[in-house]
């Protein structure tokens, strides 16, 4: 591979802002993978946020670049899972398995689409330099020819349907809006642009915590919500406590201990096969490289308020943020009937095909 824009390259990031800015450049904010895709005639890599190859879990996403990126590019966009009007996260995490078998019957049972939002370089040229609205052009006439399952990400400069966006999609599994300084020149690895995500609040089942690395302080508390069979499940975690909190929280939820986990609703969290019933903290994963999950278990009887962004299937998407105790809500009342349901939008009316 020879371009002149090589890996590894680490993509332009955002940081949080609490409105959308005006006079930029908008586009949604996808909910998958973020990558950098590498092209030279028939060499293609797919890099992973942290520069990591993605190549060989997505097999499908290569052909598609074969046939249908520029034959010399470097493209920064998502890769997302999308069918039946949404994105499907959970599904992307399932990619990431050691066996080729696995990967390549997934890739054909529920395959993967690339949407491009900037343009790195084309042919000999490096673009990296160059403003984002020339990018922009750049990416747009350099795909225009492109077809499914390759898209060029939706953008607008208008603010107003901008805010649109930001309630619209949110009902297709996206997650936000990206705002792009006009002038802006791709900074790999800044936080050079900005993002507005969704926040809402939700009152939760402390029923547990996992120790911090550091020591015998709280790391993050467990959280649960009761379905409609009365089951808690568990939703996710909050955690990015200070450590003067972390060691409070310690004495603070000690009158709650169990000495034995067997008779906590989670109390099956070692068993692989009760998971599938379910949710438990400590489910197998992929992603946990040999990490410890275990966890102290807590009589389930103390509710706290979370800010959370939005939900993915019945768990939080993201770690939650601790607001306060809700010492006048009862766990029996932290349901999912709480959860402030999107509007529904269909993700074919953004990615035709």
């Amino acid at each position: 591979m020879d371009l002149p824009v090589m890996p590894p390259v680490s993509p332009m990031l955002a940081k949080a802002v609490a409105d959308i800015p005006a006079g930029m450049l908008y586009e949604a904010k996808w909910d998958g993978f973020r990558v950098i895709v590498f092209r030279d005639g028939e060499d293609v890599e797919i890099a992973s946020r942290t520069t990591k190859s993605l190549t060989r879990y997505f097999p499908e996403v290569v052909e598609a670049a074969r046939a249908e990126l520029p034959p010399r590019c470097v493209v920064d966009g998502e890769i997302v899972i999308a069918h039946d009007g949404r994105l499907h996260f959970e599904e992307l995490l399932e990619r990431i398995h050691p066996a080729d078998s696995r990967v390549r019957t997934l890739a054909a049972r529920t395959p993967a689409s690339l949407v491009a939002f900037d343009l790195l370089a084309l042919g000999a040229d490096a673009l990296l330099h160059e403003p984002q609205s020339a990018r922009r052009e750049a990416l747009v006439e350099a795909l225009g020819p492109a077809g499914a399952p390759v898209y060029t990400a939706p953008a607008t400069r208008d603010q107003e349907l901008a805010r649109r966006w930001f309630t619209q999609f949110e009902g297709a599994g996206l997650d936000g809006v990206i705002a792009k300084p006009l002038d802006l020149p791709y900074r790999p690895g800044d936080r050079a642009m900005f993002k507005v995500k969704h926040a809402r609040t939700a009152d939760c089942v402390v029923a547990g915590y996992r120790l911090h690395k550091s020591g015998p302080v709280v790391g993050s508390l467990l959280l649960g919500l009761y379905d409609d069979a009365g089951e808690l499940q568990h939703v996710g975690v909050c955690a990015s406590f200070p450590m003067a909190r972390r060691r409070a929280l310690v004495e603070e939820l000690a009158p709650l201990l169990m000495d034995d986990v067997a008779g906590h609703p989670w109390g099956a969290w070692t068993d692989e096969a009760a998971h599938a019933a379910r949710r438990m903290p400590g489910g197998p994963s992929r992603w946990s490289g040999g990490k410890d999950l275990s966890w102290v278990p807590l009589r389930p009887e103390r509710v706290c308020e979370v800010a959370y962004d939005h939900m993915e299937g019945s768990r939080f998407r993201h770690t939650a943020q601790f607001r306060h105790w809700r010492p006048d809500r009862t766990p029996e009342s932290c349901t999912y009937a709480q959860l402030e349901e999107p509007v529904g939008y269909d993700l074919g009316q953004l990615l035709p095909g």
